[in-house]
């Protein structure tokens, strides 16, 4: 199954010239990368990116991610991928731009 994460073009690039993170500042702040499911990757970019533009969607296999990634509760009681562990470029699977319309963010054809 594939995941996602979103971060703003700053956090992608330091992660991508690291090679490795541990997430934007909520994850450092929450102990663990918060990811999406397709089903809920729009609603987290409404909720949580409502005005930014310049985001990067990056998509994971959960099953490559291995015992550090746990389905949680979160939002309304909905199971959320978390990862407990350093996230690596070898993760991702790939990276696509998250721009902003006029009625939401336009999502890579292939995600819903």
């Amino acid at each position: 199954m594939l995941i996602y994460k979103i971060f703003r073009r700053a956090e992608w690039v330091a992660f991508r010239d690291a090679g490795e993170t541990r997430g934007a500042p909520i994850d450092l702040t929450d102990g663990y990368i918060h990811f999406s499911t397709a089903a809920q990757v729009a609603e987290t970019a409404a909720k949580y990116f409502a005005t930014e533009s310049d985001l990067v969607l990056l998509a994971l296999d959960s099953a490559r991610l291995g015992p550090a990634l746990k389905w949680e509760p979160a939002r309304n009681g909905a199971l959320f991928p978390h990862l407990y562990r350093k996230l690596t470029a070898a993760d991702v699977l790939w990276d696509k731009s998250l721009p902003l319309g006029a009625t939401g963010h336009i999502f890579p054809e292939g995600v819903f």
